[in-house]
């Protein structure tokens, strides 16, 4: 296999996206979306709802739909967004754009540079021949293979930094074969989107995953200290008992729903993607590969040495542009900033829901419902809540965001408070739109998949993924002897 993808530039998606923003499609789609806001900006504001949270639904509304749709470039709606937080005054104009900095955003726009790094330097061509040696071509073979070691990985490594890493690894097999961004087909919608759900579906399974899982710890045992005098500590090993076992049927179950929804007619690759041999690393892989080495060496201690993940970050890409491995005009070439942006206008817009308390209406609102209903329901409940949050938020945020309400709503029905706040690092994991998280987010940066595709397979996936984690939280932790 001699041809190399060039996945995630402008110019690889740009003949895909034109078709659909052109015709009365889209115009009917904006009226829709106009529509929408201004219903919703024209309801009566509730009492328990400030102003600037009703101001807020009224953009949120129809920038959902936009996104949704794909009425225009999804990139150019996240811009109107966070524009229309500062025309309706929800937010001031500083607030409004300096989330698009936000330490989040800016260490997952480093991970996708270490993607096209990784393209360009040939290690994303080495490590397809080592899977491919591995798992062989058989495509049932292969995508559990991926499915799984995606989901495993990312319990430990950010899970966007385990979705470029495949990506850019499975994406030269698609250029074999001919299949673009313009011909997508089952096969690559089915991996492309696999990849990505399986790296969220693992954030959970160590307090390495992700930045949601230290911070329902600390909210969880300060809640009850605070409440009940009693200082209880979740330590490491703790939490991976509690929550890692339950990454593994979370894995097995993405790669079941995926492959029902997009099941693709090919059983195996053909022989063309095959790599037979591969020559000596180059000195640009051996370095390249060093650093990277480096880097996940200095995430994994970050306790220790201290230092941020985007310090980490940016002295890796320091160290990849320094000795002339990649040039940085060649990375900023082919960066996909449109996924940057919409992770930015997504920071922004759930920053503004907590500051306007719109997030907080919709908890107290939603929330009681479940007062009454049996466990199964009430957990599941307060999961799809986390779930539906996180989709439009970032996952650490929605956990801010929930956990201060369901604590106490926990304690109120008798129920385990510390089951309620383990479980929402959980059901953060699992979103329903491309905004959702950065994995996700960069794989549609690819343009092998629509929104629509996205959202067809996501929302299935995150009812059945609950599903398990519910299970988990109502067998398996009590079996080990936990809330």
């Amino acid at each position: 296999m001699s041809e190399q993808a060039t996945p995630m530039t402008p110019d690889a998606v740009e003949e895909s996206q034109e078709a659909k923003f052109n015709g009365k499609s889209v115009i009917i789609k904006l009226a829709i979306a106009l529509a929408l806001g201004i219903f919703v900006y024209i309801l009566p504001t509730p009492a328990e709802l400030p102003p600037a949270g009703h101001r807020l639904a009224a953009v949120l509304v129809p920038v959902i739909f936009l996104w949704v749709s794909e009425a225009i470039p999804i990139g150019i709606t996240a811009l109107l967004a966070t524009a229309g937080m500062i025309a309706f005054k929800v937010t001031p104009t500083r607030d409004a754009w300096a989330p698009y900095a936000n330490q989040a955003v800016m260490f997952v726009m480093m991970i996708i540079m270490f993607g096209v790094v990784l393209n360009e330097v040939g290690l994303a061509k080495r490590l397809l021949f080592w899977i491919l040696k591995f798992a062989g071509t058989n495509v049932k073979k292969l995508s559990f293979f991926i499915a799984f070691t995606c989901t495993m990985l990312a319990t430990i490594f950010h899970d966007a930094t385990v979705t470029i890493i495949m990506l850019f690894a499975i994406l030269p097999i698609f250029a074999a074969m001919g299949i673009t961004a313009k011909n997508s087909n089952n096969l690559s919608k089915f991996f492309i989107i696999l990849i990505p759900l399986a790296s969220s579906a693992g954030g959970f399974g160590t307090l390495l995953g992700g930045g949601r899982c230290p911070l329902a710890v600390d909210i969880t045992t300060k809640y009850i200290k605070d409440t009940t005098g009693v200082d209880i500590h979740i330590g490491f090993l703790q939490y991976m008992m509690i929550e890692f076992p339950i990454s593994i049927f979370t894995a097995i179950a993405t790669w079941v729903v995926c492959y029902l929804i997009f099941r693709p007619k090919e059983k195996e690759l053909p022989a063309s993607v095959k790599i037979e041999t591969m020559p000596p690393m180059s000195t640009a892989e051996k370095g390249v590969a060093l650093v990277f080495v480096a880097a996940f060496i200095l995430w994994f201690l970050g306790d220790l040495t201290k230092l941020h993940l985007t310090v980490v970050a940016a002295l890796a890409l320091f160290g990849f542009c320094a000795p002339g491995w990649v040039s940085f005009k060649t990375i900023c070439d082919k960066f996909p900033w449109e996924s940057w942006i919409v992770f930015g206008s997504g920071v922004s817009l759930g920053a503004a829901m907590l500051s306007s308390g719109l997030g907080k209406f919709l908890a107290i609102s939603v929330l009681p419902l479940l007062e009454g209903q049996s466990q199964f329901v009430t957990y599941y409940g307060m999961g799809l809540f986390g779930s539906a949050l996180s989709s439009i938020m970032s996952n650490s945020a929605a956990v801010a965001l929930s956990l201060p309400i369901t604590l106490p709503m926990a304690s109120l029905m008798n129920m385990s408070v510390e089951s309620v706040g383990m479980l929402s690092p959980m059901s953060t994991s699992f979103i329903m739109l491309v905004i959702g998280c950065p994995p996700t987010i960069i794989a549609y940066s690819t343009g092998f998949f629509s929104q629509i595709d996205f959202v067809k397979v996501a929302v299935p996936w995150c009812l059945t993924l609950l599903l398990v984690s519910v299970l988990g939280v109502l067998i398996y932790w009590p079996m080990i002897g936990f809330g």
